[in-house]
């Protein structure tokens, strides 16, 4: 299946749900908020929110600083 990930194509195995994306990215540990399709995915929605063909996903991560 392709998504479309920050804008950029992605070929991932299917199914794939938002977790699976964000461990194989190496951002499962980390503070994300998801966007799929223009709508933000809740953290608590992740391990059951499945990724489709065509799907476009956005992920930023908050970076600390001061």
């Amino acid at each position: 299946m392709n998504i479309i990930l920050n804008g950029e194509p992605r070929a991932l195995a299917a199914p794939t749900t938002v977790v699976d994306l964000l461990h194989a990215e190496g951002l499962a540990e980390r503070r994300v908020a998801v966007e799929v399709n223009g709508e933000i995915v809740p953290r608590s929605q992740h391990l059951e929110r499945a990724l489709a063909d065509g799907d476009k996903v956005e992920i930023v991560h908050a970076l600390g600083g001061g």
